[in-house]
């Protein structure tokens, strides 16, 4: 047997799981000079015939083609035939395989128990009940360039697509519907994008809060510091017949200023969001929904750096630093407890302020890593002795300071000093 080759048992289990009943998913990632190959097969159905649909990512790059059993039978050779380091994950109604195989053509597999799931083959030309359906959305995708000419979601913007789809449906969630009648519900809604970036949010509020939730008066503004993306929206908001209604502002999230920015604004912004802004910006844009007194916030986080300068630094006696030495050694994982210590401090620093909080995932994985949220609603009474205390705990624990207590110290001290 050849090196990195699979043994000829474990390549016929995994043809029996792909070709056979109840198969649900393929999923392999190969490495190769430092880049990844990504594959991912799955059952659908399309015109009434089941199919197979494969999904191939190559250095950023996506393409869809769907196969009938014969063509997924010849994709499924290659895929076996695969050389180099790799990772198989099959998924089938009995249970899950996986299959790792290192660089130096080790084959390393597990198997989960056995399991009595029903594999579902979903119809792939069914009409989906998303947000972004529930409006006459085809000129907007076509317009920001989720979709093609033919008005079909392009296979590089699927990711994209759905990190809207998904943070509208929060949205739905979060405020009430107009058309309800309900008497929580606003008269009109001004919403401020921090950090809007191609404003594909940013335009996709503005039809979902009008057309679906049913609120007359809606008003959406972009900041972003990019010249060229701020162009580009304001272009599409022409194109789009949105001007006025749809409004951008060049600027960092520290300068700006509301009021001066857009004098024609006559309240305040009831909501704020944030998808994606990077490291201190999303505190930013925390900050600022703060003071103009928004009612709820709504922030995805991006990367999240600031807090891994101080924790665990020398000058930190604070810090059991022996307790975590297994932690701090690997990179990632400093990364990853840094990106939960940061999002830890910022809805408890909400949550004083007034905020009820919620930490959720918004959407899943596959469409983004960084599928975070913090929630928040103003609603509460500030400076309550529970979310004060497990703050000053946490903080003082990791002897840091997050930038977003500086942010607003104006209005955190006073809580925090009570209990100092």
């Amino acid at each position: 047997m050849e090196r990195f080759e699979l043994e000829q048992p474990l390549q016929e289990e995994i043809r029996g799981g792909v070709l056979g009943d109840g198969f649900m998913k393929l999923v392999q990632s190969v490495r190769r000079n430092g880049k990844t190959f990504r594959i991912a097969l799955r059952p659908v159905e399309i015109g009434g015939e089941k199919r197979f649909q494969a999904e191939m990512t190559d250095e950023g790059r996506t393409q869809v083609k769907n196969f009938d059993a014969n063509g997924i039978a010849a994709g499924l050779e290659e895929i076996i035939a695969q050389k180099g380091a790799r990772e198989l994950h099959l998924m089938t109604a009995k249970g899950d395989l996986h299959v790792r195989v290192t660089k130096k053509g080790h084959v390393l597999v597990s198997r989960s128990a056995q399991m009595n799931r029903v594999a579902k083959v979903q119809p792939h030309d069914r009409v989906k009940h998303l947000p972004l359906n529930s409006f006459d959305s085809g000129a907007l995708l076509k317009s920001i360039g989720i979709a093609d000419g033919e008005g079909k979601v392009r296979a590089s913007m699927r990711g994209k697509y759905d990190q809207v789809n998904e943070f509208l449906k929060v949205v739905g969630e979060t405020v009430p519907n107009a058309k309800s009648e309900s008497p929580d519900s606003p008269a009109s809604i001004t919403v401020v994008d921090c950090g809007c970036g191609k404003a594909y949010l940013t335009f996709a509020l503005w039809y979902y809060l009008s057309q679906t939730l049913g609120y007359a008066k809606v008003r959406v503004i972009g900041v972003d510091r990019r010249d060229d993306v701020i162009s580009s929206a304001e272009k599409t908001a022409g194109e789009l017949d949105l001007s006025g209604q749809v409004s951008f502002a060049k600027s960092d999230l520290a300068d700006f200023d509301l009021k001066s920015s857009f004098p024609d604004a006559s309240e305040a912004p009831l909501m704020v969001v944030s998808l994606h802004a990077c490291d201190t910006a999303t505190d930013e844009a925390l900050a600022k929904a703060v003071e103009w007194k928004a009612r709820w916030i709504l922030s995805a986080p991006c990367c999240q750096h600031e807090l891994q300068k101080s924790v665990g630094s020398e000058g930190n006696m604070n810090l059991p630093r022996a307790a975590f030495n297994a932690v701090m050694r690997h990179g990632i994982l400093r990364e990853r407890l840094c990106d939960i210590l940061t999002d830890s401090f910022r809805a408890t620093i909400l949550r004083i302020l007034g905020f009820k909080t919620q930490v959720m995932e918004f959407v899943s994985p596959d469409a983004t890593a960084r599928n975070i949220m913090l929630k928040a609603e103003f609603s509460v009474k500030r400076g309550q002795a529970q979310p004060v205390s497990e703050y000053l705990e946490l903080r003082d624990f990791w002897g840091v300071t997050p930038w977003l207590e500086t942010r607003l110290a104006t209005l955190l001290d006073p809580h925090l000093k009570r209990f100092d």
